[in-house]
């Protein structure tokens, strides 16, 4: 396909019946049946068209023995990712990979701390840290997000082994800038702690910002100590294939990096990844960033879109589009939306009369916000934005 191809957002594919989490599994979280789904983060779009045609390549093979990812093509699909997109240069003897950025956070998780040890986060926080560090029986200690005193007070504390760092930011959508993460490093360096940074979400940062990978900030200061640290990632949030699971990291101390490995192939059974995975990966990085570009500014129009009808509703709110991905977090304190009372009444209306699903503020450990996920055709933005806002108007009485 030509570079200067243009790709269509805008026709609706029908997810319903292909075991979708978003659309058919919305009963499991709201508790009814065929509600217009907001939720979960993928997107309602077809991935590239260079990776189905590298999947139905793989597909006409027809053998599906078991697979390396330790070898060229897939590293070195990475490596030009990073120096092409970020304009970074990783070392990819430092690569690993894992089925998912979670199995990867948990088992890192493991190996770098013990049970009732302290892992620190940014607040809000994305529920799946929160389940995969509660769920182990680590101590989740959150500080809000730009809160530099309340972080070096956390990672001072003897037992806070671990901070993981959201890069961009879910979900808020935060891109964090070169000197922040580079504070994050040097105080987590000089409290012992590690940082494993989560950067599912880079290739979505919008124009006038800048997605720094970890391996910028990972390097040894004179005075800090050693820097333990992983970068987790993956090609599947950007182009949209996260049901064929797979995914990377990069570990900076060799002797961290193979245990890791070592877990993986022993204890987890897993050396042998997903094939399907490795081939839409290796086609997304080396074929597929023209379709991302678009795709980035499609679902950045979709905000805008938000952003004016919100603000055309409610004059006081001034909402602004988060800084990275598709999902618009979005404060309605100052309309009216205001603890649990709150956030329950209008998650009443939502769903009992506008029939969508929207995900409430208090999944992430807040109350008075929702996330809104609008990687999706525009006018499935549009029957969201202006449910919500018929359903706050309903809730605070067209307080504004």
């Amino acid at each position: 396909m030509s570079a200067d191809a243009r790709y269509d957002f805008d026709t609706v594919v029908d997810r319903r019946g292909t075991w979708s989490v978003q659309w058919d599994g919305v009963a499991d979280r709201f508790g009814v049946d065929g509600l217009l789904p907001f939720t979960i983060s993928d997107m309602d779009f077809e991935t590239a068209p260079q990776v189905l045609s590298a999947l139905r390549t793989r597909i006409d093979h027809g053998v599906f023995g078991y697979t390396t990812w330790q070898q060229d093509d897939f590293r070195s699909a990475i490596a030009h990712w990073y120096a092409t997109r970020h304009g970074v240069r990783i070392d990819t003897g430092q690569l690993v990979y894992g089925p998912s950025v979670l199995s990867q956070l948990s088992q890192l998780l493991q190996m770098w701390t013990a049970e009732g040890e302290g892992v620190v986060v940014h607040t809000p926080v994305y529920d799946g840290f929160r389940k995969a560090i509660t769920g182990l029986g680590r101590e989740l200690r959150g500080v809000p997000v730009g809160d530099t005193a309340a972080l070096e007070r956390e990672l001072a504390r003897a037992d806070s082994k671990v901070l993981v760092v959201c890069s961009p930011h879910n979900p808020t959508g935060r891109v964090w800038t070169r000197d922040e993460l580079a504070a994050m490093a040097s105080l987590a360096a000089r409290h012992g702690v590690a940082v494993i940074s989560d950067e599912i979400h880079a290739d979505l940062v919008h124009p006038g910002h800048a997605h720094v990978p970890w391996t910028c900030v990972a390097d040894e200061r004179e005075g800090e100590g050693k820097r333990r640290w992983a970068l987790l990632s993956s090609a599947s949030k950007a182009f949209n294939f996260p049901a064929l699971t797979g995914s990377y990291g990069l570990i900076g101390d060799p002797a961290d990096r193979a245990e890791f490995l070592r877990r993986m192939g022993t204890a987890e059974g897993l050396a042998s990844p997903a094939v399907l995975s490795l081939t839409a990966h290796i086609a997304a990085y080396r074929e597929a960033g023209d379709w991302l570009e678009q795709v980035r500014a499609y679902v950045g129009g979709n905000l805008e879109l938000v952003a004016e009808r919100l603000n055309e509703a409610f004059p006081g709110l001034g909402w602004e589009p988060p800084q990275a991905g598709y999902l618009a977090w979005i404060d309605l304190r100052p309309v009216g939306i205001e603890g649990a009372d709150g956030d329950e009444a209008l998650q009443r209306v939502l769903v009992e009369r506008e029939k969508v699903a929207v995900m409430p503020g208090a999944v992430y450990g807040v109350e008075g916000f929702v996330r809104l996920n609008v990687g999706c055709p525009r006018s499935k933005a549009e029957a969201g934005v202006q449910a919500l806002i018929r359903g706050v108007r309903a809730v605070a009485g067209g307080v504004s």
